[in-house]
């Protein structure tokens, strides 16, 4: 779960009064300074890998944990494994969104790629892979061959535009049928695509992701889950530049005087625990259409194949100003959420498919940037 900061500014009952001066008022004023460093300049290397992977770590992934680490010391190849310290074992247990993330990741590596004249190719698993959980095996080798005429991807252009907009949505302003096409010829692989701008189909997407989320906020382990992830203040950012940040004066001032930190968040008993449910809720609520991508099995090379085609389609999205919100809330497989688990799959994929990804769209204000690792935090092997 990740709370908005409209939404925390609900939570705390309009929010904390601090008289700020000096140190005070500067530490609230304080922004991350190296966290989003990453963003600043990509591709500014001279070896094609290092520029590629650079593009690469900017790509989406479960709670922010950027489960990726490489190894370079094969010429030409790039060597991806999966973190085995970022897994989600609560809310992830089978290292399903864990792997899609790594697909976006291995999407946009290739599009950076050929944006500079580099083809790639890609072999999954290359010692075989194990369906329950992600393992020290490699995830891919890649190969980087220099050829001028590597077809260049038009999606490329709103790498920096895209986000997890984890804001209310405009309820006023409709979503064009034509951006769900446009959104649904995005895709390159083989995943099916789904969407829709429907009302009666909106009201029961909302009416699902709403209670999947609420049952993940109040089953107790996944809820620490989340928390525990939690970085608080410009500080922690940039200390810790993953999992889900707060930053801002606000958190900032928070943070100053108490209110707001993992103890409270965790407290079931507390106001800002309880209205912040309601607030984070309320989000589900707001959406103007819905999109998700099934596929025929569940197996690793599959997932891989949903990361893909969802950064395509967060990128298109990027690109039509459209706001985007992964709700992954009923379509986790740990028993508590079993019966949304099963409700989403009969509506969205009837005939026995996996349901893989879901979202909510429509139009929101603009959110800022997600802080990133440094590329070289995230190298094992040169």
């Amino acid at each position: 779960m990740t709370l908005s900061r409209r939404k925390m500014i609900m939570m705390i009952g309009g929010g904390a009064i601090l008289a700020a001066g000096g140190a005070a008022g500067y530490a609230i004023t304080r922004r991350p300074q190296t966290a989003h460093a990453p963003w600043e300049n990509p591709g500014d290397y001279s070896d094609p890998r290092m520029a590629a992977l650079s593009w690469a770590l900017l790509a989406p992934n479960p709670h922010n944990r950027q489960p990726w680490l490489v190894d370079l010391s094969q010429n030409d190849t790039v060597t991806l494994f999966a973190d085995p310290n970022r897994r989600l074992p609560h809310t992830d247990p089978y290292d399903r969104q864990i792997t899609i993330g790594l697909g976006c990741f291995l999407e946009l590596l290739r599009m950076a790629a050929a944006e500079a004249g580099y083809r790639t190719t890609q072999t999954l698993f290359p010692q075989d892979s194990d369906p329950e959980q992600i393992d020290a095996r490699p995830v891919a080798q890649i190969t980087f061959t220099a050829d001028t005429t590597a077809q260049r991807d038009p999606l490329f252009a709103y790498v920096h535009d895209r986000r997890s907009n984890k804001e209310p949505f405009d309820t006023t302003r409709t979503v064009d049928a034509n951006a769900i096409r446009q959104l649904g010829r995005a895709t390159r692989l083989q995943t099916g695509f789904g969407g829709t701008i429907d009302m009666d189909d909106i009201a029961e997407l909302r009416k699902l992701t709403h209670e999947a989320l609420r049952r993940e906020i109040e089953t107790p382990r996944t809820h620490q889950e989340s928390v525990d992830l939690f970085r608080i203040g410009h500080a922690e950012v940039d200390a810790n530049p993953d999992g889900i940040d707060f930053t801002g004066p606000m958190f900032e001032a928070l943070r100053l005087t108490g209110q707001f930190n993992r103890e409270v968040a965790a407290d079931t008993s507390h106001f800002a625990y309880r209205s912040g449910v309601d607030a984070v809720l309320a989000n589900t609520d707001t959406a103007m259409g819905h999109v998700w991508l099934v596929t025929a099995d569940n197996s690793r090379e599959s997932q891989i194949a949903v990361g893909a085609d969802w950064l395509r389609v967060n990128l298109a999205a990027a690109g039509l100003g459209l706001g985007f919100q992964p709700l992954s809330q009923a379509l986790q497989e740990y028993p508590e959420v079993e019966e949304y688990y099963r409700a989403i799959h009969a509506r969205l994929a009837p005939q026995g498919s996996t349901v893989q990804m879901l979202a909510r769209i429509g139009y929101g204000v603009q959110v800022g940037k997600s802080p990133r690792w440094p590329l070289e935090n995230r190298i094992m092997h040169v």
